[in-house]
């Protein structure tokens, strides 16, 4: 075959050769190996692990024969063996036959009650809690200090002070205007209206927005050239305007006038 290799043929293979043996070193032996034995020989105890070093054996003879332990009763044994003086008995379960009798009879579905209870129920908060260690430790939050105790203020329950500052100056304010109105009525220069002239005041002004609304409502829908929208654009403010009169006249009952 022209693949197979073979080693190149020589007249020194022919002259035999001695063997060369290779010897193994000493095996390791410890030098405590005699101690351990003292050892292990002087905490061996017998029967430890494997059991009893001779077991009685029974003699042929000797055969297990029948019924030679005892017959066995046939006599029911109680379930308890012993029984308890010092507690009483409880009393028998009763029959399915036996109805006893109820006071008070109700028609209530108590799950479809219980269910709808829950549906309807607010969940609960969870209570605040802080943790003050690595491992997780939880503690309320209510008595930690963390919390703001405002009862505990020293102002509590008083009025603040910018409210009261306010109280002044508005009541400072309408003194000031009720002067000036003082002076001006005993002068002539203001006039008061009165409930007849308020009410008639406010009639016409509504009076006048329905008319405008009206003329409003038969306005075209397209509004294609100048004059309709201006008119339009013209309508709205009025209207606009009448609604401010109405509201201010409805929102104050005491209306003064001047004469100049």
């Amino acid at each position: 075959m022209a693949g197979t290799m073979y080693p190149p043929e020589s007249i020194y293979n022919l002259i035999p050769r001695e063997e060369v043996t290779f010897e193994k070193p000493p095996r390791y032996m410890s030098k405590f190996r005699e101690q351990v034995k003292l050892e292990k020989q002087a905490n061996k105890a017998s029967n430890k692990t494997m059991g009893p070093a001779t077991v009685e054996v029974p003699l042929p003879e000797k055969y297990l024969l029948k019924r030679s332990k005892g017959a066995k009763s046939t006599e029911k044994k109680p379930v308890f063996d012993f029984v308890d003086e010092f507690k009483p008995r409880k009393p028998r379960v009763p029959p399915k036959s036996d109805k006893p009798l109820m006071g008070i009879h109700t028609r209530k579905d108590f799950v479809k009650t219980n269910a709808i209870e829950n549906i309807m129920a607010v969940p609960k908060k969870p209570q605040p809690i802080y943790v003050d260690t690595k491992k997780g430790d939880k503690h309320p939050m209510e008595n930690s200090g963390l919390v703001p105790k405002y009862l505990k203020k020293k102002d509590y329950g008083e009025t603040p002070e910018y409210l009261t500052q306010r109280r002044e100056e508005v009541k400072r304010a309408q003194e000031e205007y009720d002067n000036y109105v003082q002076e001006c009525m005993k002068q002539g220069a203001m006039k008061q209206l009165s409930d007849d002239e308020r009410k008639d005041i406010l009639e016409g002004l509504k009076n006048n927005w329905d008319e405008l609304h009206h003329q409003y409502q038969g306005l075209s829908v397209v509004t294609d050239t100048t004059p309709k929208k201006h008119r339009k654009e013209r309508i709205e403010l009025e209207m606009k305007q009448l609604e401010r009169d109405i509201d201010l006249i409805e929102r104050y009952k005491s209306i003064f006038i001047s004469n100049n």
